[in-house]
């Protein structure tokens, strides 16, 4: 139960920094938005990490396969694209765009067992799923 609340709450947070992102981006350019949005969240993360827990900041360079250091690129990507897409598009189409490639690109990792993951065996289910979101996605454009 927790991680269905968890999913719907980042689904939902997701949504509002997508759209305030944006207008952030009104008034000023994408690049200055991208970084007030990673330094905001990085002061945010740094407070809470003061107060909650203190465990070694630098152990994020024991991981095992360096590769994975490269997350924090990654997300300035997604805040771009995500602004990108949200200004071209709007915040619904954008995000069942957003959702139908996190869940193809999610199941091929899994399939695959791609960075660290367990693999996952097919299942046409998933392939349906996917073809009926993207169904959704058509439909709701008409």
């Amino acid at each position: 139960m927790t991680g269905i609340i968890f999913g719907l709450l980042a689904g939902l947070l997701m949504s509002v920094q997508g759209v305030f992102n944006t207008r952030i981006m009104d008034s000023s350019n994408m690049w200055t938005t991208n970084s007030w949005v990673h330094l905001t969240a990085f002061a945010t993360s740094i407070s809470i990490w003061f107060f909650a827990g203190r465990e070694n900041l630098l152990s994020v360079f024991d991981v095992s396969n360096k590769l994975y250091l490269l997350s924090g690129v990654i997300g300035a990507f997604i805040t771009f694209t995500v602004i990108k897409s949200i200004s071209s598009l709007g915040p619904a189409y954008s995000t069942m765009l957003i959702l139908v490639a996190q869940l193809v690109i999610s199941c091929l990792i899994e399939a695959f067992a791609l960075f660290g993951t367990e693999k996952m065996c097919f299942e046409w289910s998933k392939l349906i799923g996917a073809a009926l979101m993207i169904a959704g996605i058509v439909v709701f454009q008409k």
